[in-house]
């Protein structure tokens, strides 16, 4: 028995040699990759955790700008007031004076816009104002509302015609003066199709098309 086996051990136990072997102490890897898994894993929440708060902080301003801009947008493309508050020719009462030395062309004019679906009021001479004074195809004549309102649409029927406002007006009814310059009012086909891209939709005037859009 060598002098380096403890006393009562043998067999398997028994010890050879001149020297003890050396105890290796376990390894500890288990730990280690559990220490690194933790590391990612708060890692991992920390980068959560920092995208959240920029999105807090910058999310809300994005989504109210895209906000704005499908707003901006949307009224860029709507149709324009004025268009959708045209009247008829039927909820249109129009008064035709000659101011001209032609007899008949007062009734003339007048019979032919009440063909084209227009009320007739008046009938007859132009006053002083604008006898023999009106020098082309005529005037129309309407209160100021008239102008965005009534006197476009009648104005589809005599296109050359000049619109005047008269602010003290009272009233919806507007005029047609029949001046020295006139002919015939405009032929139908043409004043018809004047009249429906008058009523068409049309996007409201911007400077120019917002980006995005």
């Amino acid at each position: 028995m060598s002098m380096l086996t403890p006393p009562g051990m043998g067999g398997k136990y028994r010890i050879t040699g001149d020297t003890y072997p050396r105890m290796r102490p376990r390894r500890r890897h288990g730990r280690i990759l559990a220490a690194v898994a933790a590391s990612v894993a708060v890692l991992g929440l920390i980068g959560w955790g920092t995208l959240q708060l920029i999105d807090v902080f910058t999310g809300g301003a994005k989504k109210d700008s895209a906000s704005r801009t499908k707003a901006a947008c949307a009224a860029q493309a709507s149709p324009s007031a004025t268009a959708a508050a045209l009247p008829r020719p039927a909820q249109i009462t129009v008064n035709v004076f000659n101011a001209t030395p032609r007899s008949g062309l007062a009734k003339e004019t007048a019979d032919e816009l009440k063909k084209r679906g227009f009320k007739i009021g008046e009938v007859g001479n132009a006053t002083k104002k604008y006898d023999k004074k009106v020098k082309g195809t005529g005037l129309l004549l309407g209160p100021a509302s008239s102008l965005k309102t009534s006197l476009p649409v009648l104005a589809t029927q005599l296109s050359s015609a000049e619109q005047q406002a008269d602010a003290a007006r009272k009233g919806t009814d507007v005029d047609l003066i029949i001046g020295s310059g006139f002919k015939a009012l405009t032929k139908k086909a043409d004043a018809d199709k004047a009249l429906a891209t008058l009523a068409e939709p049309r996007p409201t005037p911007t400077a120019g098309k917002k980006k995005g859009c």
